[in-house]
């Protein structure tokens, strides 16, 4: 009730344990998503997700390691409000000319936390990842109207390795040439009790959006999904998206990322 009453309009209620407070700065607007548990605020922090896809990778570690170091000089104590005041007071401080690009996904996906899309340049050779590609299950196709759509799910648990599913889905020349090759993925970081998440349009416009909101209403866990189209020469209009989210979901339920039965089709590859 506190915070409704400072924030008022800025601040969301999801649910009796979930909220957003959106923090406005000139022409920037962070928002942070906060999941209260039962070791909050005495025994430990709620989790909670920043979005501020405008910041560089810096600016973001920058601002986690203040929100960290807020929470150890107030054990015991609600942080929420210290934690919004003090983003205001760092996109106060912002040079906004030199800082206002966005991540890899459409504007509309906001729920991006930890390090940007601009990291996972795949296509810059000196970027090649160190780490063994992740097992990688790739799904049958889908098409409608000469469109084909394809789903592939990897296993990962830092963005070297999701740089290293991406480039080896890369080396497979029929999804390097894809249309569009739109992914999204979420990290669970446990010493920080929070998620590294981000998604990738390219250039599906809100694709990648939608793409990383199905994973948070599936409450993926470290989990990459990567879904390539084919554009067959007809418009799909809106069932573009619907095809989509389904082969998400599929690519998801196939691969053993839900816990669900065992895949009917396509076929995993061990890389």
């Amino acid at each position: 009730e506190a915070l409704t009453s400072i924030y008022e309009d800025l601040f969301e209620l999801e649910n009796e344990n979930s909220f957003v407070v959106r923090i406005e700065e000139g022409t920037v607007s962070a928002r942070l998503s906060v999941q209260l548990n039962n070791l909050y605020p005495s025994e430990g922090p709620p989790i909670y997700t920043l979005s501020a896809p405008f910041l560089s990778t810096l600016q973001k570690q920058e601002l986690t390691n203040i929100l960290d170091n807020i929470y150890l000089d107030n054990l015991g104590e609600p942080i929420v409000f210290l934690w919004t005041e003090e983003i205001r007071t760092f996109l106060q401080n912002l040079d906004l000319d030199e800082n206002t690009s966005t991540s890899g996904c459409d504007t509309k996906c906001d729920d991006v936390d930890g390090l940007a899309l601009q990291d996972l340049d795949i296509k810059n050779e000196s970027s090649k990842p160190t780490v063994d590609c992740p097992e990688i299950y790739t799904t049958d196709v889908f098409e409608d109207r000469k469109s084909v759509f394809q789903g592939h799910c990897a296993t990962v648990t830092s963005l070297d390795e999701i740089k290293a599913v991406l480039n080896k889905l890369y080396e497979n020349k029929k999804i390097a040439h894809a249309t569009h090759n739109m992914y999204a993925y979420r990290i669970h970081i446990p010493d920080k009790n929070s998620w590294l998440q981000d998604c990738d349009d390219d250039g599906e416009s809100a694709a990648g959006g939608r793409m990383l909101h199905l994973l948070e209403i599936v409450e993926a866990k470290n989990t990459l999904v990567v879904v390539s189209r084919w554009y067959g020469g007809i418009q799909l209009g809106p069932d573009r998206f619907k095809h989509i989210n389904n082969m998400t979901r599929r690519a998801l339920e196939e691969s053993g990322a839900l816990k669900q039965e065992k895949p009917s089709g396509g076929k995993k590859k061990k890389k």
